[in-house]
């Protein structure tokens, strides 16, 4: 049976720090019969969202990714006007961009003519984050993909900001999210329900606050570890450099501080498709999941 083709936008960090997340998320989507292409000449979608209303430049990039979308449509190489994301910045930044033009053909007026050598964008794509395309496949159906069930493994899922705010592009309810809890049960895990799971990491603070963000790191991760989580998943970049590798400044105000290995829910789920342990990414792991995971026998 013939896959499936959607656009995907993999975004900048997915080339770099975060080759795992597209590594081991394109091997899932592979397993699950589905093609994702990238189109040719993406660019950065610009990161964050502005806010300042007159400040249209800033969505001049986004908005030139989505006609590179359509171009995909109209030459025939996806069968969907859907764009994937998965790194929850992006989805935010896409998302949002695009909801604003299809709201205001004044502002979207004004950006097509900024652009004059590009086509106008037409409003024919929509934004969705892979969770959501997993989501509408079926947990279900994922479940029956798994070959290595991930029991007794207790997974903490990580949602912070740009995935459930603001609501109108939230991928859930922003005060009780469950659909990582709904992945997670799919592979065969145990999902650890914790406050800290919609709190911010500290975003691009870590720059020039690292310690402000350490300090966001240890309550995440500790309250995380004191109600049994073994492993912490997300989907953004950022949040895991953030609950990753900021561990090692963690380390110097907190000794006595466990350390936690933080994983991208695609790498689990390779796991639980047994897939080939190159798609797992893990050199990429500031902290090494290798160790509890093996002691789960799952690896």
């Amino acid at each position: 049976m013939s896959r499936k083709k959607f656009p995907f936008y993999p975004g900048c960090t997915l080339k770099t720090k975060a080759e795992n997340f597209e590594r081991s998320g394109l091997a899932v989507t592979r397993a699950l019969n589905l093609e994702l292409i990238e189109p040719e000449r993406w660019n950065c979608c610009g990161t964050v969202f502005s806010l300042t209303d007159d400040d249209l430049i800033h969505h001049v990039a986004p908005i030139r990714d989505l006609i590179r979308i359509e171009e995909m449509n109209k030459n025939g190489i996806v069968d969907e006007s859907r764009v994937v994301v998965f790194c929850s910045m992006c989805y935010n930044t896409l998302k949002r961009a695009n909801l604003r033009v299809k709201e205001n053909d004044e502002d979207l007026e004004k950006i097509n003519n900024l652009m004059y050598r590009e086509d106008d964008y037409k409003k024919s794509i929509e934004v969705i984050h892979l969770m959501q395309l997993l989501q509408e496949i079926g947990f279900d159906k994922i479940k029956e993909k798994v070959k290595k069930p991930l029991t007794n493994l207790n997974v903490a899922p990580y949602y912070g900001c740009m995935l459930l705010r603001p609501k109108e592009v939230g991928i859930d309810d922003p005060e009780d999210p469950v659909i990582q809890d709904e992945l997670i049960m799919a592979m065969g895990a145990n999902p650890i329900d914790y406050p800290y799971k919609k709190v911010c990491c500290g975003s691009y603070q870590t720059v020039h606050e690292k310690e402000a963000v350490a300090g966001l790191t240890y309550d995440i991760l500790t309250n995380a570890q004191n109600e049994g989580a073994d492993v912490v998943i997300t989907s953004c970049p950022l949040c895991a450099f953030n609950l990753d590798n900021r561990q090692k400044e963690v380390k110097k105000t907190h000794p006595e501080f466990r350390e936690m290995p933080i994983l991208y829910f695609t790498q689990l789920m390779a796991i639980a498709f047994d897939l080939d342990e190159k798609t797992y990414g893990f050199d990429l792991n500031y902290i090494d999941p290798k160790p509890i995971l093996k002691s789960k026998n799952l690896l």
